[in-house]
């Protein structure tokens, strides 16, 4: 058994091994566990050391703090490293695609409370695994068309699959679910409740058998607050022209829809465009094949203009008054954004 030194208290991510789990706690609190490169490294190595380890029969995953598992990527990071104009950013995508792709293959069960904000970066880190558990105030989202991002870490891959054009919305707008609709969309697959947890936690990490413990916790889930939704949503988000979505929204009776359309239009047009025709793309595509177009796409968009801009309206400047460019849906190509898909580079995530 092996416990977290005093030194290790400190570090951006814990990890330690006790009664055949393999712990791993993501210790970024004030930042809501927001994920940076050397988070992504320790997170990959410790599923690639437990891989054949005897000793580690489950992986757990959490979140310390009370605001979430984790918000997603370091976006400060991110804007500095644009500004700078390094490489480090096709690194960290490089290596989180990885890590994220391992999840999805980890032979052994992998346990993730996704409580709170579980958002961008926090998808790949749970949404992938084998055993995703939400609860009362789960919050699922990939907002990134608000950055000038799109939904990466394989989350089209996630979205596509969801049912009907659930996934397509939540990809567009970019709004986060409950853990009901997260569990409906196949985002997640079983609900506890936040009380619960620490229970759950150490009966788990006391060497409790992981059925056993979690037919023990788990609950009938919070109803789906998109069921009543779902109507005009597969009606108006058909087909793969986000202009054509955008104006079935705009046009519907429901003051919802109306209200998403408004939404949309918000988000940086060449995300949008880009983020359907990813998801489009996605549903036939494998993982590791949604991945790799994630790395292309994402490593493209750092020299684009948006994500530096979006970044800097949202947590930078805070005036939360981005300038896209282009500024519009119709000034974005097709062309455009079937080259971005397809740009190629020379570092691969597979290789």
């Amino acid at each position: 058994m092996t416990e977290p030194s005093a030194q290790a208290a400190d570090e951006p991510v814990i990890t330690s091994v006790s009664n055949g789990v393999g712990r791993i706690e993501l210790n970024r609190p004030k930042l809501i566990n927001a994920l940076s490169q050397d988070m992504v490294g320790a997170i990959d190595d410790a599923l690639n050391a437990w891989r054949d380890d005897d000793s580690v029969s489950i992986v757990l995953v959490t979140g310390r703090g009370e605001r979430g598992l984790c918000a997603g990527g370091d976006i400060k990071a991110v804007y500095n490293d644009i500004v700078a104009g390094s490489d480090e950013n096709a690194k960290f995508w490089n290596r989180e695609y990885k890590m994220n792709f391992a999840i999805s293959e980890f032979p052994k069960p992998y346990v993730v409370i996704m409580n709170g904000i579980t958002m961008g970066g926090g998808v790949g880190i749970s949404g992938h695994g084998s055993h995703r558990i939400v609860t009362d105030s789960t919050k699922v989202g990939m907002p990134e068309t608000g950055i000038g991002l799109f939904p990466d870490v394989g989350g089209t891959h996630l979205l596509a699959n969801a049912p009907g054009e659930l996934g397509t919305h939540l990809a567009l707008t970019g709004q986060p679910v409950g853990p009901g609709a997260a569990i409906a969309l196949g985002l997640a697959d079983l609900f506890v409740p936040d009380a619960q947890v620490p229970d759950l936690i150490a009966e788990l990490t006391a060497g409790g058998d992981l059925d056993t413990v979690l037919g023990k916790y788990a609950t009938e889930a919070p109803a789906n607050e998109l069921a009543e939704a779902a109507g005009w949503i597969d009606e108006c988000y058909v087909g793969d022209s986000a202009e054509d979505i955008v104006a079935a929204l705009a046009a519907h009776a429901d003051p919802d829809a109306q209200a998403t359309a408004e939404l949309i239009g918000t988000k940086a047009p060449t995300s949008v465009k880009l983020t359907l025709a990813a998801v489009r793309n996605a549903e036939t595509m494998t993982l590791a094949e949604v991945l790799e177009q994630d790395y292309r796409v994402a490593v493209t968009l750092t020299g684009l203009p948006d994500l530096k801009e979006g970044i800097r309206a949202q947590v930078i400047d805070k005036d939360r008054s981005p300038k896209w460019s282009p500024a519009s849906l119709a000034e974005v190509s097709d062309v455009t954004v079937q080259s971005i898909l397809a740009t190629d580079h020379e570092e691969k995530v597979f290789s």
